[in-house]
């Protein structure tokens, strides 16, 4: 019969062969025999881990430390059955418990530096993983986590270098090959990280992640049929993987398969209620689908409002701001978009220019990558937080700390956008503009910049959550960030043809606006159509829906994305910009009238789509915007038809952009700071009055 230590040690041999079974009735069969072996009590603590069983495994190893208590191990495995009921703090205790014992447990550093980084301590973490690799260079899985800590840091060299020792260690680690190929393509280095998701296809054919993240860089790549492809084999896989359903309808809507890409998003929701950005994808989504109204979106945000920001109203705290009236100001704004993106060509404008002798200002930057502009824009504003990697909770605490007392949401439901921060309400002020005219739907913002064309008073106010405080002249103050390239000669002039265009992204483009843009071309003989569009099916199908009405594959011709400058020269060989609905051209409209490309336009039935209405007529050419398809196509044909007047439009075009309201820095400034002060004014007044009304 074998000795207790015997058994032990045949128990040992048991599960680490994973023999879970036999190793579990060896130890029952000790402890039958010796109810206080603290060993066995640890060992059937460790199978009770692994067999995904956390609070029984805490009961049994906390028997063998109470019969044992300075058994190390089982103080780091008491230490991971916590973690994994989330108990953080004590298994962070227990780790360190584990270390005071035996200061070169491997695995007490190494988890240690697990738990650590679960609670957002990544610099403790790193070091934690540093010392535990000190002992055991060769610990695959501590390479593999310090490599996710620096890339939770954004120390994206640091953790290719550790994803790579990782793979050089275990080459089938697919797990490695994905976080290495995220990292990758963080980078855009898109050829590397494809080669990393191929090549953990090859490891795991049935891998639905690395399918859904190859998907990523297709779709980064502009390689969008690829792209959804990869996504419905990941969602083959794992019907229920919610970010695979979400990125199939970010696809599809660059696609413009707006009603597919509704029901992904709505499919990823439907699978996590509480998945919150899917939800806000859906929402902004719904501004390009024809078929909803203001009433509809507003619904849909209300709804959002309900679900994800009012359960976080409890963690609203009142405000201790300064209630004097006319004071200096902290304004805060917060964006993803600080960098170069289509915001620049209106933050530059607005930041360059506040008066800071009445207003400080604190911009809150979830910028990964930060670049020329991200520098620009500092060199404007007094205060610079970095809230990359940062939770929203501690991003609403940096705010109150900082005395924000209106703080300014640039995105919205857009991507990256942080509506959930603004549902915490950490400042007392709260306003969203720029990212879309429309209604973020969170009772927490007060108020949303608009003016008086877009929001004409009455006419879609019912369907906001906040307050609409119209700015006396334009939504929007645009810089193009460049005076190149310079206005062209009429291209009509030249062709003996007129040439239309359309340089919108593709989620604007419906079977609608092909078949209205049709009808001008049919009515403007010989003329032509550039239009932007991504590779493969799109560019199919709009040459199948333009075919139905008529239009020869001859007159059209399709771009795809191009970098700023090759955009902007497109613009020379354009004539006329036909506008989209129900989504006018918002930033690509201004690129146009400064490339002196005239827009007409067609009045939408929602804000975004009134964007063409404020625009030209704060250009003073309220002749070009059309009530009706009927008239969008009289008003098009004619302005063709009238080289004369084209040509002399695009010889004053940007000079008339310069001197409006839509170029001048000044005035728009001041008028966003008077809109700032009103805001201030109010609530120092309910202030005052609720804290001297009778309790």
């Amino acid at each position: 019969m074998a000795t207790i230590p015997e058994a032990l040690s045949y128990a040992v041999q048991c599960l680490q062969a994973g023999r879970l079974q036999e190793a579990e009735e060896t130890c029952v069969n000790i402890l039958q025999a010796k109810s206080d072996e603290a060993q066995a009590w640890h060992l059937l603590g460790v199978i009770a881990y692994q067999v995904g069983k956390p609070e029984m495994a805490v009961e049994r190893i906390g028997r063998a430390i109470a019969l044992q208590p300075e058994l190390a191990e089982a103080h780091c495995n008491l230490g991971n059955a916590l973690k994994e009921q989330g108990k953080l703090d004590e298994a962070i205790a227990c780790y360190r418990r584990a270390l005071e014992l035996k200061p070169n447990l491997v695995e007490a550093r190494s988890n240690l530096g697990l738990a650590l980084q679960r609670q957002g301590k990544l610099e403790e973490a790193i070091a934690w993983y540093s010392r535990a690799l000190e002992l055991e260079p060769g610990s695959v899985e501590t390479h593999f986590s310090l490599g996710t800590a620096f890339k939770a840091q954004a120390k994206l060299e640091e953790a290719v270098a550790c994803y790579h020792r990782a793979l050089e260690l275990r080459p089938d680690f697919l797990e490695a090959l994905i976080n290495l190929g995220n990292v990758l393509l963080h980078q855009r280095k898109h050829a590397e990280a494809i080669d990393c998701y191929q090549r953990g296809l090859e490891l795991k054919p049935d891998s639905a992640e690395a399918h859904n993240n190859l998907g990523n860089a297709f779709k980064d790549q502009g390689r969008l049929d690829e792209a959804a492809l990869s996504y419905r084999r990941a969602i083959e896989l794992k019907p229920g993987f919610t970010e695979a359903h979400s990125n199939l309808g970010k696809t599809l809507k660059d696609q413009g398969k707006l009603d597919e890409a509704l029901a992904c998003y709505r499919r990823a929701v439907d699978l996590r209620p509480g998945f919150a950005e899917a939800h806000s994808n859906l929402l902004f989504l719904l501004h390009f689908v024809p078929t909803y109204n203001a009433a509809a979106i507003g619904e849909e945000c209300r709804l959002w409002n309900e679900r994800y920001a009012e359960p976080l109203a409890k963690l609203i705290r009142p405000h201790a701001n300064d209630s004097t009236s006319e004071r200096h100001l902290r304004v805060g704004y917060v964006s993803p978009d600080f960098r170069e993106h289509c915001q620049a060509f209106f933050t530059v404008p607005l930041l360059s220019s506040h008066d800071h002798q009445q207003i400080e200002i604190v911009c809150y930057s979830d910028v990964a990558r930060p670049d020329g502009i991200t520098e620009r824009l500092r060199s404007y504003i007094d205060g610079w937080r970095d809230i990359s990697g940062l939770g929203d909770d501690q991003v609403a605490e940096l705010i109150r700390e900082d005395q924000i007392d209106i703080l300014v949401d640039l995105t919205m439901h857009m991507p990256a956008g942080r509506p959930l921060l603004f549902a915490r309400k950490p400042a007392p002020v709260q306003v969203c503009w720029l990212a879309y005219p429309g209604t973020t739907g969170l009772s927490a913002i007060d108020y949303r910049l608009t003016d008086p064309y877009l929001d004409p008073p009455g006419l879609f106010d019912r369907f906001y959550a906040e307050e609409s405080l119209r700015l006396p002249d334009t939504f929007w103050c645009y810089d193009p960030l460049t005076s190149e390239p310079e206005v062209s000669r009429l291209p009509a002039l030249k062709n003996g043809y007129v040439t239309f265009g359309n340089l919108n992204s593709f989620c604007k483009i419906n079977a609608g606006v092909l078949e209205l843009w049709a009808q001008v071309m049919k009515e403007v003989e010989r003329s032509r159509l550039v239009l932007l569009a991504p590779e493969g099916s799109c560019r199919q199908w709009v040459r199948e829906v333009l075919g139905q009405e008529g239009i020869g594959e001859e007159r059209i011709e399709l771009v795809g994305w191009q970098p700023r400058r090759q955009y902007l020269e497109t613009y020379q060989r354009i004539d006329i910009m036909l506008d989209t609905l129900p989504y006018n051209g918002h930033t690509t409209s201004l690129d146009a009238l400064w490339m002196g490309v005239p827009v007409v336009t067609i009045v939408g039935q929602t804000v975004v789509g009134r964007a063409g209405v404020s625009q030209l007529n704060n250009l003073g050419l309220p002749e070009l915007i059309a009530d009706g398809p009927d008239e969008f196509v009289r008003i098009a044909a004619e302005l063709a038809g009238d080289l004369e007047r084209l040509s002399q439009l695009r010889a004053t075009l940007r000079q008339r952009m310069q001197k409006s309201p839509l170029m001048d820095r000044p005035r728009f400034a001041r008028n966003i700071e008077a809109a700032y002060r009103s805001m201030w004014q109010r609530w120092c007044a309910a202030s005052k009055s609720s804290s001297s009304t009778p309790r």
